[in-house]
């Protein structure tokens, strides 16, 4: 078993990190498995070394280790560019021009429904969808006023040839659900529609050269992961991680979709609500058990 944490340097732990490092943690080494860590820092204008710095700092207090080298994504752009050539190649991705006022400008039309909303925000009404170049070799931007490049869902179903349904989050209503390459379906729910339920989802935008959705996968599998732990608002992203493995020809891990930390007004908790961070709890004399029976382990 291979489990890993992967924070982004943009801010300081909160008990819903220490909650989903420990989960990880503790499942590799009650299996007699290897732990890893990875440092999501392909949004250079928000990663700072000093974050990096208390990240592995927290890590060290609350008693995990490790194995090394970290990943760092930032180190990892080559990976992502390749798997970008290759879904190109497959006329999968198509460049596109929209900024989030356009979306929302074009959601907001009679003939859209503006209700959808995806695992990154609305779903994109497809307003660039056909701008394809046929496989043919391309920039990665053809023009200079394109931003992202997007993966053709619709085009990528066709390419595997079946249908894949997008998950119902209702359906993951226990503390964790597992899916695994015998049955990695089930991340699905029959039923749903996955092209207007996902929408075609970013793979790459100018300023990082890949995304979240991409650079995941490929460092999943460039780690060896086998188990992967992350909370049940992710459920719906596994659909597109496991659509994007199998694109790519990539192992599907076993992922455990655990509940979330919520504050006292049953929030989740987040970075860019200023969610309490361990440091502070460390500062107040809270013990590395403290935090543990803070989160219910």
């Amino acid at each position: 078993m291979r489990t890993r944490f992967a924070p982004s340097p943009t801010g300081p732990l909160h008990l819903g990190h220490a909650y989903a490092a420990i989960l990880a943690h503790d499942m590799a080494r009650q299996s007699g498995g290897e732990f890893l860590l990875r440092i999501e820092d392909i949004d250079q204008s928000r990663a700072r070394p000093e974050w990096e710095e208390a990240i592995l700092d927290d890590l060290h207090w609350l008693g995990l280790s490790w194995e090394t080298p970290v990943l760092r994504q930032s180190d990892n752009l080559s990976a992502y560019a390749s798997a970008l050539d290759t879904l190109w190649a497959g006329d999968l991705l198509y460049p596109c021009s929209c900024t989030r006022r356009d979306i929302e400008a074009a959601l907001i039309a009679p003939q859209e429904d503006a209700s959808v909303t995806g695992p990154d925000g609305p779903v994109y009404p497809g307003t660039c969808r056909g701008r394809h170049c046929g496989g043919l070799p391309c920039s990665l931007m053809p023009r200079p006023e394109d931003r992202h490049l997007r993966l053709d869902i619709g085009a990528a179903l066709g390419y595997l040839d079946h249908r894949v349904d997008a998950p119902d989050h209702g359906s993951c209503g226990l503390a964790f659900l597992e899916t695994g390459p015998a049955h990695a379906g089930d991340v699905f729910t029959s039923g749903n529609d996955f092209e207007t339920r996902i929408g075609d989802v970013v793979l790459a935008r100018r300023d990082m050269e890949t995304s979240y959705h991409l650079s995941v996968v490929i460092d999943d599998a460039a780690q060896g992961i086998t188990h992967v732990t992350r909370g049940d608002d992710l459920f719906a992203a596994t659909a597109i991680h496991v659509l994007l493995q199998r694109l790519l020809g990539l192992s599907t891990p076993i992922y455990h979709h655990h509940r979330l930390i919520r504050d006292a007004a049953g929030k989740r908790l987040a970075k860019r609500d200023d969610a309490r961070s361990i440091g502070k709890y460390r500062d107040e004399g809270a013990s590395p058990a403290d935090i543990r029976a803070m989160v219910g382990l």
